[in-house]
């Protein structure tokens, strides 16, 4: 079942991201370095590429995410224009330090001490951000939770030496036009609960990780995964760690989550759910999808005229 979520409050936010963005110098666009791209709204992009606005990348999480896949998405994105990608963890308090200077870089004409240097922070729901404020701000000015969209109000502050920060509530977009983003997104927390069904989300997940980290499994979960798919997965995980209901059945609930929270937390091991190649191949994939659907369509309509 696709997963979409975009609660109410989204679109007053994303009004005010759009009408403060013609005062801001760099939008730093954070997102969660296991899945970039999925993690990337493209309304940030049109919003900013309108406005003809720099952008600092931040991959954040890249303590959690695969090294070899995130050095591949930093050289894709570093290849685009206006965009300087770096990887962090917002938890790191000299990679946070870094982030001003890399922004000045990408507005040298704020560089002559005239007029601060405006940036503002932006990203879906917990990719980080608040935690990042808080980190660059020294301070807790911002409420950080495990669970997505705790930031509902934007808010200006004062950084010194002549800067200053914005900070938006977490945006998705209308409509998740891949149902892997959906999925992916809904794995790593940033969907809330009330949108997804867990059991759903973490067979996907097992999908992903048997097929690139089946290894990392086997060693987590002391299972053979030879010939699993995603659903054989968690059961063999809830049989595993006891997960059973009254009468002796599976939680598979409780298996879901036991899965999912040990790829949130790091238990797991460094992963990565994307890469460039992987993510070119599932855009290309679903296209080829949708043509030979509405290939189908038109042929069914022209034989039935």
């Amino acid at each position: 079942m696709p997963i979409q979520w975009f609660p109410g409050h989204m679109n007053s936010a994303r009004r005010n991201a759009a009408e403060s963005m013609a005062a801001i110098d760099v939008v730093i666009e954070v997102t969660d370095a296991r899945l970039p791209e999925a993690s990337s709204n493209p309304m940030i992009a049109e919003l900013r590429k309108f406005r003809n606005r720099p952008c600092l990348k931040l991959l954040n999480k890249s303590d959690l995410a695969d090294p070899a896949a995130t050095r591949a998405w930093m050289d894709f994105y570093n290849a685009q224009p206006d965009v300087k990608a770096v990887q962090i963890s917002a938890k790191n308090p000299a990679e946070v330090a870094r982030i001003p200077a890399l922004c000045r870089s990408l507005a040298p004409h704020r560089d002559d001490g005239t007029k601060p240097l405006r940036m503002m922070i932006m990203g879906i729901p917990n990719v980080g951000k608040s935690t990042l404020m808080n980190a660059l701000l020294k301070r807790k000015v911002a409420k950080v939770g495990d669970e997505p969209a705790v930031t509902k109000h934007q808010q200006t502050l004062d950084l010194g030496a002549g800067m200053t920060l914005t900070d938006t509530p977490g945006l998705m977009w209308p409509k998740i036009d891949y149902d892997a983003d959906g999925y992916m997104l809904a794995a790593s927390h940033a969907i809330g609960r009330n949108a997804v069904i867990d059991e759903e989300v973490a067979a996907f997940l097992g999908e992903v990780l048997l097929a690139r980290y089946p290894n990392l499994l086997a060693a987590r979960y002391k299972i053979k995964v030879e010939g699993m798919d995603g659903p054989a997965l968690v059961e063999a995980i809830g049989r595993r760690r006891g997960c059973l209901v009254k009468g002796g059945g599976l939680d598979l609930e409780k298996a879901a989550q036991i899965l999912l929270v040990d790829y949130r937390s790091g238990a797991l091991g460094r992963i990565s759910l994307e890469t460039p190649e992987t993510r070119a191949a599932m855009v290309e994939r679903q296209a080829a999808e949708k043509a030979a659907q509405e290939a189908a369509a038109q042929d069914e309509g022209e034989s039935g005229a």
